[in-house]
Order: structure tokens, then C-alpha cells, then sequence
């Protein structure tokens, strides 16, 4: 499976078996969570076969079973920090569907006490993502036209459009895909239309899926 079919078949998922991530899969998303924080500055880490991150009465409200191997996104204050944990996180996400395994991001329904302690002092937790094997593969969330999502009107190049229609298929909060796109200079610019606690996690995994599928750094 390449990136762009992870774009296309990786949907969210809430509830889990017990089956166990092997050995050789656990390695490639610590290699990858190691490069990843290299190159972004980040301090991501992985939990493995510790339910204690999802043990918590917002989980079961938030329809999350058996959640026991996840994904921790925090670093250093900056602002910059929740747009590279959402373009890293995503990286991280679309890679574990690649390995054939589920996930889903999660802002509020985890015990973020718990969490808390595994993040050292002077590092801001931003957000969490459920990893593991699916009882469901999920289902595809409902998006809007390119044309509602775009910040200028008329032809565009084929690379942006395939760049606009992953961008389309990007989980972000409440799926309000508060985000305008165009072309300033030949050079593909993203920016997120409003203000919200989540928008800046949104604009990096709208980055990314737009730089996979279009070959252009966004701007």
C-alpha cells in the first residue's frame, strides 16, 4: 500500500481487538517516531499494551473500547507546536495504515491525567491518537466540494488538484474542514479559515496530505 491509498482507505476507528501489534511493526513506527522527532523537534512517543491512557469515563463516552497502544504528540511550547504535531502526527498515521493498522485522533476522550505524567516538565501535551487492530476498518467522513474549499476560482494544475482532492479526505476536528486553499506565486498556500483550539492540529494534517498527493511543499 502507498501513501495515497492510505489517504483513501485509513478512516476513523474507536473500538479495538486485543490482537497484539507484532515486533516488526512496533520497530518501524518507533524508527519512524525517531525520525520524526529529529526532524520536527518534537517529543512524540508510543504506548504499548497500556490501557491506562484511555481507562477514564470521557473515553467510554466517547465510544472508545479497548484502547491500549497509543500515540502521544507533545513538545516543547512554540508557535508552531500543535500545526507540526497534527503534520507529524498524520505521518505517523497514514504509515501505521500502511502496516495495516487502525487509528484515530483524539482531542478530549482520553485521561489526560494519566497521559500527563508521561509527559516531562517543560512539555505541552497536544493531543493523542488510538492505534491498534480495528473492529471495523471505519467509515469514510462526508467532505466538501474543492470548489467550497478553495480561495480562488477558475483552472488549476493537475498537481494541485490532486493535491486539494487529499487534502479533502484529511480527518479534522468535527470535520468541519475549516480550511481555504490556492496558488500565490506557482507556490500551493493553506491557511485555516476561523479560530478554534484544534485548527492549527487540522492545518498540519491538511499539509500533509496535500504535500503526499501533490509532490509541492505548502507554503
Amino acid at each position: 500500500m502507498d501513501l495515497l491509498q492510505a489517504i483513501q482507505e485509513r478512516h476513523s476507528v474507536r473500538e479495538y481487538t486485543e490482537r497484539r501489534i507484532e515486533e516488526e511493526k512496533r520497530q518501524r513506527l518507533n524508527e519512524l517516531i525517531r525520525e520524526c522527532n529529529e526532524e520536527s523537534g518534537l517529543h512524540v512517543r508510543i504506548r504499548y499494551d497500556n490501557p491506562d491512557g484511555f481507562d477514564s469515563k470521557l473515553a467510554h463516552y466517547g465510544s472508545f473500547r479497548n484502547v491500549t497502544n497509543y500515540i502521544i504528540l507533545a513538545g516543547k511550547p512554540s508557535d508552531s507546536l500543535r500545526e507540526k504535531c497534527g503534520y507529524y502526527g498524520e505521518k505517523i498515521v497514514l504509515e501505521a495504515q500502511r502496516l495495516g493498522l487502525n487509528t484515530c485522533w483524539v482531542a478530549l476522550s482520553f485521561n489526560k491525567t494519566n497521559v500527563k505524567k508521561l509527559i516531562p516538565e517543560g512539555e505541552k501535551l497536544v493531543s493523542v491518537i488510538a492505534i491498534g487492530y480495528g473492529q471495523t476498518q471505519g467509515k469514510p467522513h462526508k467532505s466538501k466540494t474543492l470548489e467550497r474549499v478553495m480561495a480562488t476560482k477558475g483552472e488549476m494544475p493537475d498537481w494541485f488538484k490532486k493535491g486539494a482532492e487529499a487534502a479533502l479526505l484529511a480527518p479534522t476536528a468535527i470535520n468541519q474542514q475549516k480550511f481555504k486553499m490556492e496558488i500565490k506565486n506557482g507556490n500551493p498556500v493553506i491557511s485555516i479559515a476561523g479560530r478554534g483550539p484544534y485548527t492549527k492540529i487540522d492545518l498540519g494534517i491538511v499539509k500533509y496530505h496535500f504535500e503526499v498527493a501533490s509532490g509541492y511543499k505548502v507554503k
